[in-house]
């Protein structure tokens, strides 16, 4: 199997409701193997979460530590089924990446019809790189027209280890994603694994995204944590951040050739 190097949602205390530092965050990283963290706070809208200033201010983190790769971004909440963000686009276009979610307390459900054209509408924003936990049956959602729009717009849906999870509280993930999953096959749509820890000691353990990407049958080459390139593809702010904010760690585990330069994950 192929070397799993990259997670890229989650969350540290300055999300509300998750219990650790980013510097634990990183340090855990290191010691799973994660090469490419991305810390990806909850959005205003989510209760008990950060203020846009928070956001705003990204700009004065390292983006290595303990020689993990850091991306620092939001997990933005669709407020609506018109796809609105709670982030402005002036903000949005200063993040390394931004994951687009709906969460039951910043939005209101419809049908599934209705709530697969929120998330749509949400991918139709050039800032969204991945569309988070497309999963609970309580909200429900049509996959043929999810797994489509992906294609058209170019954006990474998540497999979210949190809601595999036997304590995890979304309803019926592992059926909805065998579906997502099967036309994401056909179609050629590719995915990333995210495990949305909210705690260090969750950080990179993909244990059940993986089984059930093996009972897919689902195919390496489509899975972004393996992939620098094809990660890059979809998340292409992440070649150029590390050099942009951090010019003096000339050792540095950043994408586009660094990693190469330090062995790839997995060599």
């Amino acid at each position: 199997m192929a070397k799993d190097f990259i997670d890229v949602h989650t969350h540290t205390l300055a999300s509300g409701h998750a219990y650790n530092t980013i510097h634990e965050m990183a340090q855990a990283a290191a010691a799973a193997g994660i090469f490419v963290l991305g810390i990806t706070e909850h959005a205003p809208k989510m209760p008990g979460s950060c203020h846009t200033m928070y956001f705003m201010n990204l700009k004065v983190l390292r983006r290595e530590l303990y020689g993990v790769r850091m991306l620092f971004g939001a997990e933005l909440n669709v407020l609506d089924m018109q796809g609105t963000l709670d982030l402005p686009d002036s903000v949005l276009d200063t993040l390394d990446i931004a994951v687009a979610s709906i969460h039951l307390p910043c939005y209101q459900k419809g049908t599934k019809e209705q709530n697969s054209t929120a998330y749509i509408n949400a991918m139709k924003n050039p800032h969204v790189n991945i569309i988070g936990h497309p999963d609970d049956e309580r909200l429900g959602f049509d996959y043929e027209m999810l797994v489509e729009a992906a294609k058209e717009h170019h954006v990474l849906l998540e497999v979210n280890n949190s809601s595999l999870a036997p304590n995890g509280y979304r309803v019926g993930a592992w059926q909805n994603y065998l579906t997502m999953l099967a036309l994401c096959k056909r179609l050629e749509v590719p995915v990333i694994m995210s495990r949305d820890a909210h705690t260090a000691f969750d950080v990179g353990n993909h244990e059940y995204a993986k089984k059930l990407l093996l009972e897919a049958d689902f195919p390496e080459r489509l899975i972004a944590n393996y992939s620098e390139a094809l990660f890059l593809e979809y998340v292409p702010k992440a070649g150029a951040v590390c050099e942009r904010n951090c010019p003096d760690v000339p050792d540095c585990p950043a994408l586009s050739g660094a990693l190469t330069n330090r062995g790839r994950p997995g060599s």
